[in-house]
């Protein structure tokens, strides 16, 4: 039956086993099923023979308010500084003892208590599974990274145009023909006798004829004379963005096989993370 003991103390007592460099898990944020964020990896526990990290230590605090459990460490997959639990749902948790830290574990013992709590009532039918031996094994998936260009287009403005008017005062002549009537007196010589005396018409010694006259009378009205239209054009153009951007690549050689930085083959049977990456150099 073999031990389990936390990972920061085989890190004092046997750092022979793992090395200077390991892969410790602790503090990365934690995700369960959906990708919906749990709380953090607390530690781990590992092999007190051999130093392979057979279960995670789970802060769930993102389900409950204060709870830690052990989850085995082939259901993770670790992605940057963030381990993701694709099938770890809450009902699981819920069915799971919480870590106690002053309990001494041993690998058999809480497989066997695993293999209960995902197959509890509790568990809903659709989420439970039988644990394999698979999901002990340390996560030896990476995910490879490249970094891409985003270029994205915004709208400056690059110019701007006015178009105002202003008044332009200029004198006309605009010649108009009048008409306006003038007296003409015409005497005519006549004898003929009349009954009238002399004085009768004493009040008529005058006759008052009026004359009139066309006068200029000038009005001013406004005209449109001309309609100024302002359009835009679109011009475009290739500008080329120069930016260094990074990938990694697996270190394998043609048969599949995962080599060191000297072209040595590496054991793949129960690798860990821990050996990919002391495989890479790292």
């Amino acid at each position: 039956m073999s031990q389990l003991i936390r990972l920061t103390d085989i890190q004092t007592t046997h750092r022979d086993l793992i090395g200077d460099d390991y892969y410790d898990p602790t503090g990365k944020a934690a995700y369960g099923a959906s990708e919906e964020k749990i709380g953090k990896i607390d530690g781990a526990l590992v092999e007190s023979t051999t130093g392979r990290i057979r279960y995670l230590i789970v802060d769930v605090g993102g389900w409950f308010s204060s709870k830690e459990v052990l989850v085995p460490a082939g259901l993770a997959r670790i992605v940057g500084d963030d381990v993701f639990f694709d099938t770890l749902t809450k009902s699981q948790v819920e069915a799971m003892e919480e870590y106690d830290h002053d309990y001494e574990y041993s690998y058999n013992e809480q497989a066997e208590k695993d293999r209960k709590a995902f197959v509890a009532d509790t568990v809903p039918a659709a989420e439970r599974f039988d644990v394999k031996e698979e999901a002990y094994k340390a996560p030896n998936t990476l995910e490879l990274l490249e970094e891409r260009l985003t270029v994205n287009k915004d709208r400056i403005v690059a110019g701007l145009v006015n178009v105002s008017k202003h008044v332009v005062t200029e004198n006309r002549a605009v010649d108009v023909e009048l008409e306006e009537e003038h007296a003409h007196i015409e005497r005519n010589e006549v004898n003929r006798p009349t009954d009238r005396k002399i004085g009768d018409d004493a009040n008529a010694n005058s006759v008052q004829v009026q004359l009139e006259a066309e006068r200029a009378n000038v009005s001013k009205q406004t005209y449109v004379t001309e309609e100024v239209n302002v359009a835009k054009t679109t011009e475009r153009h290739i500008q080329t963005i120069n930016e260094t951007i990074q990938r990694e690549e697996l270190d394998v050689d043609h048969d599949g096989n995962v080599v060191d930085l000297e072209g040595n083959i590496v054991n793949r049977d129960g690798i860990t993370a821990d050996d990919v990456r002391a495989a890479r150099g790292k």
